[in-house]
């Protein structure tokens, strides 16, 4: 999800409520070994491509991963993607990588099978999508996540490669959301209970609060973080000019907009004539009216699916309040840059969960990671694969669970 103007939006949040729409899944092997295979990261993993049925007419392509050495039922991971249309691999923008393919390698080092799915209305790895309008934007868009994500759990719990009681969800944003909804409830979604849930991104605030921060409070943050360099709270002419400097050219035009007038602050931000702009007051008001915040949900830079999907998913729990009903393992990692679904909201959950009394909980706080749990400046991120310490760390989580 992106949006224009003041924003940065990049979430993948969301969580699950439904029942089940599941479905047959239809196997083909494709096991045969490749060179390509080898020099991605697949050596000694058989991939097989196959198909699950979602229901409402839209079966969806994935790919079951195991060691090609393994001879009996696995313990599996089921990836669950960020929010938007996003293929099996989560394929990011502008040739970045793809967020799941080195997280499903390494959990294959680790003797896991995995399970990768397009979305529906995702034809293929791209991602390519469908011109169906039914499956691009189904009515209760949010609730058909979750219902999807049930069948491909079902699916993976039938396959006799997959021991059904050792099921690991991993959701990196929205599908944070949307393993703690499956975790907390799976007799509602006919699933079996899972081993253990990997949030990354972690939604654990209302969505409504989330949104607000990305589409407006990300901009006051960066205001009080790079612009209010003796922290007063008010940016003079000199103090707004020398925030400008090296910023991108959109984001300089448009915060320049909103402060300076050639060398002097801008007299209709500028209320009380001080000749400073108070960030939260001044500088504020303006970015309320700019951004049409007061309006949520019906933004005007949004279009009419992502309000849908806004609507939708505020009907269900996040992460907070869903987890601490499962049991089981949880690991939680975080961005301490991430301005899509800030470390805030990752401890605030992983503190739910622990006062729900779960002892087999942890959370990492990543120093310099934003969104797609990659190093990048925090207000201007830059997409990438996961680093290599969060991928250490799940691998070495799995390991400890399997």
């Amino acid at each position: 999800m992106t949006t224009k103007k003041y924003r940065n939006l990049t979430i993948g949040l969301i969580a699950t409520g439904a029942l089940l729409a599941g479905g047959a899944g239809v196997a083909t092997a494709d096991a045969t070994p490749s060179a390509r295979a080898v020099q991605s990261g697949w050596d000694g993993v058989t991939r097989e491509q196959v198909q699950i049925d979602f229901g409402q007419g839209w079966v969806t392509k994935a790919e079951l991963t195991y060691p090609s050495r393994a001879r009996r039922p696995l313990p599996l991971v089921v990836f669950l993607h960020g929010s938007g249309r996003n293929d099996m691999n989560q394929t990011l923008p502008d040739g970045k990588g793809a967020t799941f393919v080195p997280l499903a390698q390494a959990a294959s080092r680790e003797g896991f099978a995995t399970l990768r799915f397009n979305k529906r209305g995702v034809t293929d790895i791209g991602p390519v999508e469908s011109t169906d309008p039914a499956q691009l934007t189904p009515k209760n868009p949010y609730d058909q996540i979750q219902r999807d994500a049930a069948s491909v759990v079902r699916f993976a719990a039938r396959s006799p490669k997959v021991d059904p009681s050792k099921i690991f969800l991993l959701g990196h944003s929205e599908g944070t959301n949307v393993a703690a909804n499956l975790a907390a409830d799976p007799k509602r979604f006919g699933i079996p209970k899972p081993a253990g849930v990997v949030e990354m991104g972690v939604v654990g605030l209302p969505v409504e609060q989330l949104l607000t921060f990305q589409i407006f409070g990300r901009l006051l943050a960066e205001l009080h973080d790079e612009f209010d360099v003796n922290g007063d709270g008010q940016l003079t002419a000199v103090e707004a000019a020398d925030g400008l400097v090296a910023q991108p050219k959109e984001v300089a035009d448009q915060f320049r907009a909103v402060l300076l007038d050639g060398r002097k602050v801008l007299a209709s931000t500028d209320k009380n004539h001080d000749g400073r702009i108070a960030i939260d007051a001044e500088a504020g008001a303006v970015l309320r009216k700019l951004t049409h915040i007061d309006d949520y949900p019906n933004l005007p830079d949004l279009d009419e699916y992502t309000i849908n999907y806004a609507k939708d998913i505020a009907r269900f729990p996040t992460v907070s309040q869903a987890l601490p009903k499962f049991s089981g393992p949880t690991l939680m990692l975080n961005g301490e840059n991430d301005i899509q679904t800030p470390a805030r909201a990752a401890i605030v959950a992983d503190a739910a969960v622990a006062a729900a009394g779960n002892k087999d909980h942890k959370l990492v706080i990543y120093p310099g990671m934003a969104h797609t749990m990659n190093i990048t400046p925090k207000f201007h991120p830059e997409f990438g694969e996961p680093d290599k310490q969060v991928i250490t760390e799940i691998q070495g989580w799995l390991k400890a669970h399997r």
